[in-house]
């Protein structure tokens, strides 16, 4: 937006930076190499502390001025020490990097019909018939009895088998379309297609060689029983890599852009400044799509824990409540970009589009802001500055309709404390489908605007 007439209106990210296309298609190519790497928040984890330590980041090393900490494999906090005390407060940026999904049930394997299955139950707030008839990967960890960690990554390599949900067939399906999409779809029938040739017969014990063929097939790869599903995390997500959407490549298709769209341009964006003026914090937390809860989510110590260890090293003198009274904060999460094919659901003087930058939003939450994080009116002023300061295009909007959208963040978790916070990510379209798209130019204007705001 600017600010240089009467009236405001928002900016086309092509426009603003037309010269800066070689930056952007490098920065997308990146983006897609990480969102085809990273499918759950371990995934996530690992590859961004494997980053952050080729970049001069200390694990649990708080004498050093870049620290990198790690919560079960699953959140990580991030600080480079700034120039100004902590007491000035920090630049904070939160995203999370869990995304919708299914997990495999403790009792998983069974077959039914000859056909060797899986019991899965759904993560998140997905559609779930978007799961039906395409093509999946497991992904996840097995923790055997004696403690050692069991990788699990079937279904992305061109050389690996894929699995799937069984849709009904249509010459079958005639009561099922005559019922309301919420009742049409059964949570109990995404069960996951395994395998369909039997072991072979052991003697006199002929029962269930189809389910015995497939633990056959897992302990000779993974050297696992049974038993180990018990202590297991498998993730069901799309297989595949993410792609380029468009005849032009404009747009990038891919599972788990809510919110890892954020994950990386904050941590682009943490990456563009060795000397900053306040100390900078970059936070990914697990659990924000069931509620931000456990040891993990957004609502745990962990990023207290975090807080006051650095207190400790740089600064023992310094209440913490002083620190975070101080601090400014961005809730990085996605904002749902205006669809052409759904504008009715929309408030369209509120809207976000794709491509015109990020987007600021003021309040989640629904039905009259329930349950919302609300941004106070002088933090939305100082924080319009820094973006028009940097040329910065973004934007302002809703999430819906008042009495049709809604939504929440880890904003509202992180206001108890008393600092400014505000919800600040790009538009994306098909948000929590396993193919969701999100603009290129966005991804760039998005890693601009974090660079911006963490070196304010």
């Amino acid at each position: 937006m600017s600010t240089d007439k009467l009236t405001s209106e928002t900016r086309s990210c092509w426009d603003v930076y037309a010269e800066d296309r070689k930056e952007m298609d490098a920065l997308a190519e990146r983006y897609i190499d990480f969102l085809s790497t990273c499918k759950t928040e371990r995934e996530t984890v690992d590859y961004m502390v494997e980053k952050a330590l080729e970049a001069g980041f200390k694990l649990d090393d708080d004498s050093s001025d870049k620290v990198v900490k790690i919560m079960r494999g699953k959140s990580m906090f991030l600080a480079r020490r700034g120039k100004k005390p902590l007491s000035e407060g920090v630049r904070l940026l939160g995203a999370h990097c869990d995304a919708p999904r299914l997990d495999f049930k403790q009792h998983p394997v069974y077959e039914e019909c000859n056909i060797g299955l899986a019991k899965t139950h759904y993560y998140g707030g997905i559609r779930k018939y978007q799961w039906f008839a395409r093509p999946l990967a497991l992904h996840g960890v097995i923790v055997k009895q004696d403690g050692e960690v069991v990788k699990i990554n079937i279904g992305e390599d061109a050389s690996d088998p894929v699995f799937t949900v069984l849709d009904l067939l249509p010459h079958l399906a005639y009561e099922q379309v005559e019922k309301k999409l919420a009742k049409a779809f059964d949570a109990e029938k995404m069960n996951i297609v395994l395998g369909h040739a039997p072991a072979e017969k052991d003697g006199d014990d002929d029962k269930e060689l189809i389910k015995k063929q497939i633990l056959v097939l897992l302990n000779k790869k993974y050297g696992i029983v049974e038993e180990d599903f018990y202590s297991a995390e498998i993730q069901v997500v799309p297989a595949g890599p993410a792609r380029t959407v468009g005849l032009d490549g404009s747009l990038i298709g891919s599972y788990g852009q809510d919110d890892r769209i954020c994950v990386f341009t904050g941590y682009e964006a943490l990456m563009g400044e060795e000397q900053p003026e306040h100390t900078q914090v970059v936070l990914f937390w697990d659990k924000e799509e069931i509620g931000s809860d456990g040891s993990t989510g957004a609502k745990s110590m962990f990023f207290e824990y975090c807080m006051q260890d650095l207190l400790d090293a740089w600064e023992p003198k310094t209440p913490l409540r002083k620190v975070l009274l101080n601090t400014k904060a961005v809730s990085a999460d996605v904002h749902g970009g205006l669809d052409p094919d759904y504008q009715e659901v929309h408030e369209k003087r509120n809207a976000a589009l794709v491509g015109h930058g990020p987007v600021f939003c003021k309040f989640t939450g629904h039905r009259g802001k329930y349950s919302a994080n609300d941004a106070h009116a002088e933090f939305v002023g100082w924080i319009r500055k820094v973006m028009n300061d940097s040329n910065i295009p973004w934007q302002m909007a809703e999430l819906g309709k008042v009495d049709l959208g809604g939504g929440g963040t880890v904003a509202k978790y992180l206001a108890v404390y008393g600092m400014d916070i505000i919800d600040f990510g790009p538009a994306i379209l098909a948000m929590h489908s396993p193919f969701e798209i999100a603009s290129k130019a966005d991804v760039y204007a998005t890693m601009r605007a974090y660079q911006a705001f963490l070196r304010s």
